[in-house]
């Protein structure tokens, strides 16, 4: 493990007395998603580097990471974050492999290239054709892909997209980063004309493009996602496995507490048609919610990157870090199969056992036995966020934040 999160200079100087017989892995950010990826690597033998803006996150105590420190944050200084990853990379001694695991650095990795960096995901260019919902939506449509009704106030007034639509709708941007910063969230809810009204205009004063959405009947307990690595040679040579988010927290739009996998080729039939027309290949997640009222899936987003519940095809048999980290080094990964698999995150699983009288546990009295043992490590088919007894000092990191005034500036 990382024996400290070090400043800039001190994760250099520590990298310079490593020898590394492969190339290291760059885990950034290194919170929840960032502990999954660095186990699903560290399985492997791949030596993994944790990257972040703050020591605050879950990731950088794990047993899985070898180096952990602090780089410039990509949306504070671009340059910046060229120049610090440009020098670890040439303090390793090696070329190196990232793995993004937020948007924001997704999009510093592909948007100022360091030297000595190998990008197991497509270019800029690949990238914003998934990330922007306008060109998402208007290419599920060309494609027969179900999605929310979306109307874009630049060919549709305002007053016939409210009649249409009605009362409450969505708003959300195209884009994500100007909207957040403007609004701290990705989707608002309006249920009036006069709200209608403040959000559209606050968004055009943050310069933010906004898409106007249904409201989906969404079917609580029904979304799913396809969970795949496409390599450079397209969908035909995918790694996938299709998941349902059978447990939120909060119930009705939160984040996944608790996934497991499902037979659904439709799911994958379509996320695949998708990511193969963007021509988009790496880790993704394409995320679908159950239209009560249409009785069928319908396509919300593509994460061009790793997720909260990523380490649950990893425990399926699909380990999607080692398979883009061996395309694009000389090591070997190859899916022998795929079974089944349930992702839990203990920390919003628990609260909402605890404070939603509507919910029932789902988990059985021999899943809590493995949790509490331990033997879930080794056996059976349920998986976990950060928790692992054997790796404990990520889940008394976790605890070390809930108990004090020390955030982590990330959701995941």
């Amino acid at each position: 493990m990382a024996d400290s999160f070090h400043d800039t200079g001190g994760l250099v100087a520590a990298l310079e007395d490593a020898p590394f017989d492969r190339p290291p892995a760059l885990v950034a950010n290194a919170h929840v998603t960032g502990v999954s990826v660095a186990r699903a690597l560290d399985a492997h033998g791949v030596p993994v580097v944790a990257l972040d803006r703050t020591d605050t996150g879950v990731a950088w105590p794990s047993d899985a990471i070898d180096y952990a420190g602090e780089v410039t944050y990509p949306l504070d200084d671009e340059d910046g974050f060229r120049e610090d990853v440009e020098r670890i990379v040439e303090a390793a001694g090696t070329e190196c492999v990232a793995f993004a695991c937020m948007d924001d650095w997704v999009r510093g990795f592909a948007r100022t290239e360091p030297d000595g960096v190998r990008l197991p995901f497509s270019d800029l260019e690949g990238i914003e054709r998934v990330l922007d919902k306008d060109d998402l939506y208007r290419l599920a449509e060309e494609l027969d892909v179900p999605y929310p009704e979306t109307y874009r106030l630049s060919e549709t007034p305002a007053d016939e997209v409210i009649e249409a639509l009605g009362f409450p709708l969505v708003i959300k941007p195209a884009h994500k980063r100007k909207f957040e910063e403007a609004f701290g969230t990705n989707v608002i809810e309006v249920d009036s004309r006069e709200a209608f009204d403040e959000t559209v205009a606050a968004a055009e004063a943050a310069d933010a493009t906004v898409l106007i959405q249904e409201k989906v009947n969404v079917e609580v307990g029904a979304d799913t996602s396809l969970a795949s690595y496409v390599p450079p040679s397209g969908v035909d040579d995918a790694v996938a496995v299709v998941g349902n988010a059978a447990v939120r927290f909060p119930r009705q739009f939160g984040t996944s507490c608790l996934v497991e996998t499902v037979d659904r080729p439709a799911i994958a039939e379509r996320a695949l048609s998708v990511l193969e027309e963007t021509g988009y290949h790496g880790i993704s997640e394409s995320e679908f919610v159950y239209d009560a009222d249409r009785e069928e899936h319908v396509l919300l987003d593509v994460n061009t990157r790793p997720w909260k519940w990523i380490s649950m095809p990893v425990r399926a048999g699909a380990n999607l870090p080692m398979a883009a980290y061996a395309a694009v080094t000389d090591a070997e990964y190859e899916v022998d199969e795929v079974g089944e698999a349930r992702w839990v995150y203990l920390r919003d699983y628990l609260e909402l056992c605890a404070t939603d009288e509507a919910f029932w546990d789902v988990l059985s009295a021999a899943d809590w036995a493995s949790l509490v043992s331990g033997t879930f490590e080794d056996s059976g088919d349920l998986t976990t966020g950060v928790y692992r007894p054997s790796d404990p000092e990520p889940t008394a990191q976790l605890l070390g934040t809930e108990f004090t005034d020390r955030e982590y500036y990330c959701s995941c």
